[in-house]
């Protein structure tokens, strides 16, 4: 069994509240502007474009999506609006598959090494902590060992954060004094973690963006130190993205693929918003697979991105 088959199970009612707001913003908008229309023609494809854009998908996937329906018109000769959510959901869910989000409900760790290590970066407030949190509760749900760094040293609240989760779950937490070298705790957290058969490091860093250069020689140098105790690390780097802020959150992927190599996204805070469409114009733009995404406060409700489950979610009408 994969290592998190077991958490999907039940998650369909969470996904679907958790995105309830998006899909009644974007089904609202979509309603209005086929209404009184047979056939998606032109006029149908100009509002189903600012249907998208004004749901967070962004300009270029929207452009990207109007032209897959536009080929697909062309080649059926008539689509009707009746079918146009149909049409959509097929259409959204290959450009997620392109970039490799996952359809898997499990996450399976590879077996040749230990520890696995997942480097957490994003900007404070997006939910970095939290995500980190829980991710050592699922993490050690699925019986792993599980070891936490506080590598955020710029602020004694992130440090405090993370030894509070890290009490909560029940793992331990690697910490050094605010202020100290954040590559020496990585240091720190990795060694501990091999000597003492961890399974799992994940590891928390400074969301400092303003100084970018100052962020990718941190970043770097933390990755150097970390390859000192395990060559393989880090095998994640994972950047967590606040949902609610829309096309912020996009901006905010493009200045740390800037500075780092992003290997997968999670994003969160998707049931308090409308602004759900910005998990596709993310996806796409970024080539990164979504990896998780946050749909509530609670230890489940951080779930595995399935892209299947998502789009059915979004595009879902009672019969």
């Amino acid at each position: 069994m994969g290592l998190f088959g077991l958490f999907n199970k039940d998650k369909k009612e969470t996904l679907d509240k958790g995105l309830e707001k998006t899909k009644q913003s974007v089904f609202g908008k979509l309603t209005r502007a086929i209404a009184g229309k047979s056939k998606v023609d032109d006029d149908v494809l100009d509002d189903l474009e600012e249907v998208l854009i004004t749901s967070d998908v962004g300009v270029d996937t929207t452009l990207k999506i109007i032209h897959r329906i536009e080929e697909r018109v062309a080649r059926d000769k008539y689509v009707s609006t009746a079918e146009l959510n149909e049409v959509l959901r097929d259409e959204i869910t290959q450009l997620l598959s392109e970039n490799h989000s996952s359809d898997n409900e499990q996450w399976d760790l590879p077996t040749d090494h230990h520890p696995y290590v997942i480097l957490i970066v994003g900007v404070n407030g997006v939910g970095k902590t939290t995500t980190i949190g829980k991710l050592a509760y699922q993490f050690k749900k699925a019986g792993k060992k599980v070891y936490l760094g506080a590598a955020d040293t710029f602020r004694a609240a992130a440090i405090d954060q993370l030894c509070i989760w890290g009490e909560r779950v029940g793992v331990p937490v690697i910490k050094q004094q605010m202020g100290s070298d954040p590559a020496s705790v990585a240091f720190d957290t990795i060694s501990s973690a091999k000597a003492n058969g961890a399974d799992v490091v994940l590891i928390d860093t400074a969301g400092r963006l303003h100084n970018k250069v100052g962020l990718m020689n941190e970043l770097k140098k933390i990755k150097d130190v970390m390859k000192k105790v395990v060559p393989t690390a880090p095998d994640e780097v994972m950047l967590v993205l606040d949902g609610s802020t829309g096309q912020n959150a996009f901006e905010q992927a493009k200045q740390f693929a800037a500075v780092t190599q992003i290997t997968g996204l999670t994003i969160t805070k998707l049931d308090g918003t409308a602004k759900g469409g910005v998990v596709i114009g993310i996806s796409d733009q970024m080539k990164v697979p979504v990896k998780y995404i946050g749909l509530g406060e609670g230890m489940e409700d951080l779930q595995l991105f399935h892209r299947q489950q998502f789009v059915d979610s979004l595009f879902h009408t009672e019969q």
